[in-house]
Formats: structure tokens, sequence, C-alpha cells
């Protein structure tokens, strides 16, 4: 019987994830193959003939900059909050609010620079790829500086330190994967354009 129960004390134990960062990563999966289809879409349609060509934004250079510059800060928030560093966690928190807002702001006038080259919305194929790239990762990066506004409100009652760190986690993971996607887009329109 002693033999029994040793084995079943030293069972395994599955593997287990916190059910909001399940769900977060369904979430992530689904806006991969989203742009993983308008992606390939746009290859197609692209390759097909009819194309505008214009200039990239030069924006799109400096808000790759500002996206990496917010990865960095809140990578700075985690690693404060493992450390129980409270006001580090704030301080990279509201960075990288503001630099997310930064990034929005960018976004709205490299849609400025585009009107400026006659590139709209309506009309050639290149322009609406254009427009819907950016406008659907805009609309999720506003949802990324809502996350940390609820982040930044928690941190500010102390509710966000090393022993309770799922929500931060959880901001940090969709924030990077928002720049990680960012910078693919980029990439894809420099080597696709």
């Amino acid at each position: 019987m002693e033999e029994k129960l040793a084995f079943v004390e030293g069972a395994e134990q599955p593997l287990s994830m916190h059910p909001k960062k399940f769900a977060l990563w369904l979430f992530i999966v689904s806006v991969v193959m989203v742009f993983a289809g308008m992606t390939s879409a746009y290859i197609v349609r692209q390759s097909e003939g009819n194309w505008l060509e214009f200039d990239l934004p030069d924006v799109f250079w400096y808000n790759s900059g500002i996206i990496v510059l917010s990865s960095l800060s809140i990578h700075w928030s985690y690693l404060s909050a493992k450390k129980d560093d409270f006001n580090s966690l704030k301080l990279g928190l509201i960075a990288t609010t503001f630099l997310g807002l930064a990034f929005l702001v960018g976004q709205w006038y490299s849609w400025i620079a585009l009107v400026e080259q006659d590139v709209y919305f309506v009309g050639n194929p290149a322009g609406s790829f254009m427009y819907v790239f950016t406008g659907l990762h805009g609309l999720h990066l506003v949802s990324g500086v809502i996350f940390l506004i609820i982040v930044l409100i928690s941190s500010l009652g102390n509710k966000i330190h090393s022993q309770n760190m799922p929500q931060l986690e959880m901001c940090v993971t969709y924030w990077h994967f928002l720049g990680g996607l960012w910078l693919y887009l980029f990439m894809f329109l420099l080597l696709n354009h």
C-alpha cells in the first residue's frame, strides 16, 4: 500500500493557466489569424494589377520607434512590480500610456500624409488596405491603452505587486503583442509596397 501512495504523491500536476490569460491568448490567436488573412489578401490582390504606387508615410518610422520604447517601458513596469518598486511600476505604466497615445496621434498623422498623396480609403485597393491595416491595428491599440489605464489605476491603489501580478502580466503580454504586430505590419508593407 505504501508504494501505491508514493506513486500517487509523485504524480505531476496538470498544466494550468489563469482563465483570463487563456482567454487573452485565444483573442491574440484570433487577431493573428485576421491579420494573416488580410496580408495574404493584400498579396493576392496586389498581384492582380491596377495597384496604386505611393510612398509609405515617414511617420511609420517614428511610430515604430515609439512602439519599441513603449515595450521597454512596460517591461520596466513588469520588472519593478516583481521587486515591489511601486514608484517605478507607476512611472513605467504612465510612460507606456503616453507612448501609446503618441502612437495613435502618429497614426492619425499617417492618414493625413496619405491624403496629401491622394491615397484614400475608397478608390484603389492599395489605399484601402493601408487604411484597414492601420485602422484595425489602431483600434486594437486603443483597447491596449484602455487596458493600460485600468492597470495604472490598480497600481495607484497598490493592488499590483509581486504577489498579485496576473492583471499586469496580461497587460504586458497584450502590449508586447501589439508592438510586435505593428512591427510585422510595417515590415510587411516595406517589403511588399
